[in-house]
């Protein structure tokens, strides 16, 4: 097999029925694509199939063309929403933060190392505090100030950098505002946050200093895609780590922020190497 093939990505979910594994790989054989990798799911508790396959043309590029044909063909049969994706280009994001930083400085650093594939456009930000950062990286930075009478306004703003920019992804790295729920609609399934997950839970301010003064065991972060149900949206990865009354305040928020960069860059590198599935509340990950 040529390793300068062209490689891409199949995704495609639809009720689950007889044949579907065969419709998708004999479509894939019939037409000289060559598979390297593939993972499925069948959800018996909502009746839905969920497929992931990584494969290359072996004879031409043209082998795409009338692989799409087919598939749209063989596809109807079985209610199935698909899409394939080149896996040699990288998804645009925009990334969204407040004052705190450790997320982004991940992010950004995972960015400049290759270590995700993803192509960061932009940030946008409702403080000034991180301009340098950005400026740093050769990033342009929006400072979209927000306040009670100007959220939605903002939003829109947000909504045309993203569309100017080409963003298929938004990242809240610690963006510490509540998107309306016309914003949430906007980027259903398309947005990814972040926040803390502190047994038992500590919403609202000082979440580390209540849970120091409550003597948890356990600090953790969560990722989930953005819906109008704050912090409830489909979950996408989940991290933890163990602490005992030794640990002070500010080893708790230390060890806690940690979680949330490992967690986030985790969400961002499933979504951008397109193995989540949005199940009705759930996700599907096939890794």
């Amino acid at each position: 097999m040529s390793s300068a093939a062209k490689h891409f990505i199949l995704t495609a979910s639809c009720p689950s029925a007889l044949g579907t594994v065969d419709a998708v790989t004999r479509t894939l054989v019939e037409h000289d694509c060559y598979i390297d990798d593939m993972a499925s799911f069948d959800d018996t508790s909502n009746d839905m199939f969920f497929i992931r396959v990584q494969f290359r043309c072996t004879s031409d590029d043209n082998c795409l063309q009338g692989f799409r044909a087919a598939m749209a063909d063989r596809a109807k049969n079985f209610d199935m929403n698909w899409d394939i994706h080149n896996s040699d280009e990288r998804i645009k994001v925009t990334i969204m933060v407040s004052k705190y930083d450790h997320c982004l400085n991940d992010l950004l650093y995972r960015w400049r190392t290759n270590q995700l594939k993803i192509d960061i456009k932009g940030i946008v930000s409702n403080h000034p505090d991180l301009e340098q950062l950005a400026y740093w990286h050769n990033l342009p930075y929006y400072h979209l100030p927000v306040t009670k009478e100007n959220k939605r306004e903002q939003e829109k703003k947000l909504l045309e950098i993203m569309e100017k920019d080409g963003s298929e992804l938004l990242i809240l790295a610690r963006y510490m505002q509540i998107l309306t729920e016309e914003m949430c609609s906007d980027v259903h399934g398309k947005a990814i946050n972040i926040h803390h997950s502190l047994l038992p839970g500590f919403k609202g301010a000082r979440p580390y200093q209540r849970a120091f003064e409550h003597g948890v065991k356990l600090v953790g972060a969560t990722a989930h895609y953005v819906t109008s149900d704050l912090d409830e949206g489909p979950i996408i990865t989940q991290q933890v780590a163990v602490v005992d009354h030794s640990h002070s305040t500010e080893d708790l928020t230390i060890k806690g922020r940690d979680t949330e960069s490992q967690t986030l860059a985790e969400a961002v590198r499933l979504h951008s190497e397109h193995r989540v599935f949005i199940n009705g509340q759930r996700t599907i990950i096939l890794r």
